[in-house]
């Protein structure tokens, strides 16, 4: 049977969901939680539109958070794997957090009905370890739904600021403590903003047709640019 989305009540509090950095502040957390709630919950609405998810389907979350399952009341079973070990009190029952690393999965192949990733691959280092990422969500999963920030798009959501993630590494770790909405926010130490510019890759088209052929590549919009890419596999290949 197909599962039916109810979306009711707020998102979880505390959740950085897109902007994937350990916000040191509650007050940080709620409000971005609150800017991007419609553009996620647009996203998961999608997600099931195209994949069309039941209950007794299998779902390997490649750095997820309960966050996104919660906005469309999913029930059916999902792994959500991340590096470190998580906690949520925003789990449900039939959801679950495991350890391991998305550039080498711990699954057979086609293991999971659907793998789903959101604003993960651009953390996880250079080239090569996201091409190994992008060979195992295709390997684990009989379809795929992942989704990345477009490099093209002017505002980086990481630093909540514009065009800046169009400098070099250099400079961007040069100016972001003082001129991001991150760096005023967050007010990281120098190591930290080294640390995530140097494991932050934001991807274009081209590379990411590379890196996933036989899958679809679409363009979420925002004010008539690609804000972001959402990557499909229908099919088990």
């Amino acid at each position: 049977m197909l599962w039916q989305s109810t979306v009711t009540g707020d998102p979880p509090q505390g959740t950085a969901a897109d902007i994937s950095i350990d916000w040191k502040s509650m007050d940080i957390q709620s409000f971005l939680s609150r800017i991007i709630k419609p553009f996620r919950l647009k996203r998961m609405v999608r997600f099931v539109e195209l994949i069309r998810p039941t209950t007794h389907q299998k779902i390997l979350d490649i750095g997820g958070h309960p966050f996104n399952w919660n906005l469309i009341d999913y029930r059916g079973p999902v792994v959500m794997l991340n590096l470190d070990e998580t906690v949520s009190s925003d789990l449900r029952g039939n959801h679950e957090f495991v350890v391991g690393d998305g550039t080498a999965l711990e699954y057979g192949d086609n293991e999971f009905d659907i793998v789903f990733s959101n604003s993960v691959i651009e953390h996880v280092g250079g080239p090569e370890q996201q091409e190994r990422f992008a060979r195992e969500a295709l390997r684990v999963g009989q379809r795929m739904f992942l989704q990345t920030p477009a490099r093209s798009f002017f505002f980086e959501p990481h630093y909540v600021t514009p065009f800046i993630h169009f400098l070099s590494p250099r400079w961007q770790k040069k100016l972001l403590r003082r001129f991001s909405v991150w760096g005023w926010l967050a007010r990281p130490s120098q190591k930290w903003i080294d640390d995530f510019v140097d494991q932050t890759r934001l991807l274009g088209y081209d590379e990411l047709k590379h890196l996933f052929p036989g899958c679809t590549i679409l363009r979420e919009k925002f004010l008539f640019m690609t804000k972001s890419y959402i990557v499909v596999k229908l099919e088990a290949g």
